[in-house]
């Protein structure tokens, strides 16, 4: 693993500072710079990662939705949603904001801020506002990057937005991106990225922590069995087993003979 920096959960920046991004992303849908950055990193993520997507049909193709994936690093963004017509607007750690270049891209293409640490209702206001223009928004379980190599534990933010929004939440599993920070040493891993069926939860006007939990839980449930079947098994491996699955299924039922 390659050294990182220690994490900063707090930003001691006031919420004034943020409140512009929140009030461009709640008026606009994303721009010319998201179109620019998947121009720019789609040859990165496909010739340098050999990423590949499994069931990206799961994804919906019209309407609200949230996609959910681990996070091992600051491509996921871009592994994520590479492979989707769909434009998916991330919620980010307000600590990437704060220079003016970096600012514009995150704004026109329409990733808004979080301010961590902090009962941020801001940011869970533009991620109503998304939604509710029939967008996609893309939240973390872990609610941070794993610092660690491995997967982390479900954090209760992305259950309190699925349960008060009632949208499909995608889950998704990101394998391999964690060796993505060895780039110094010219180690370039192989990473895949499969998206499983949506799961939808009743809608919940004002969740109890307990719930928001158990929300997530259950998402972040549905991503280590897809990480682990793909530690395990592979790319090929689980491909293998979907395809011999959607086989088993189509074939007629056999009847005992009498």
């Amino acid at each position: 693993m390659a050294e990182i920096k220690p994490q900063v959960y707090k930003d001691s920046r006031p919420a004034e500072d943020f409140q512009p991004f929140h009030d461009w992303i709640r008026a606009h849908r994303p721009g010319w710079a998201y179109e620019l950055v998947r121009m720019i990193l789609t040859p990165v993520v496909l010739l340098i990662y050999r990423c590949w997507p499994i069931a990206s049909e799961n994804v919906p193709m019209d309407g609200a939705f949230m996609l959910s994936p681990n996070h091992f690093s600051n491509l996921d963004h871009f592994i994520v949603a590479v492979f989707l017509r769909r434009k998916v607007q991330f919620m980010a750690k307000s600590q990437l904001y704060g220079r003016p270049i970096l600012d514009t891209i995150f704004r026109v293409g329409g990733v808004f801020p979080v301010r961590r640490g902090y009962h941020d209702e801001e940011a869970f206001k533009t991620a109503y506002t998304i939604l509710g223009r029939g967008g996609c928004v893309g939240m973390y379980a872990e609610g941070g990057r794993s610092r660690t190599g491995r997967l982390g534990e479900p954090r209760a933010g992305v259950g309190r937005l699925a349960l008060e929004s009632g949208v499909p939440v995608v889950p998704v599993a990101i394998h391999g991106s964690a060796g993505i920070r060895g780039w110094k040493k010219f180690r370039f891993p192989k990473v895949t990225v499969q998206y499983g069926e949506p799961i939808t939860f009743q809608a919940v006007a004002d969740p109890t922590h307990e719930q928001q939990l158990e929300a997530s839980t259950q998402i972040f449930d549905r991503i280590r069995a897809m990480y682990v079947q793909l530690d395990q098994r592979g790319r090929r491996g689980v491909i293998k087993t979907m395809r011999e699955g959607v086989a088993a299924s189509a074939d007629p039922p056999v009847r005992e003979a009498r």
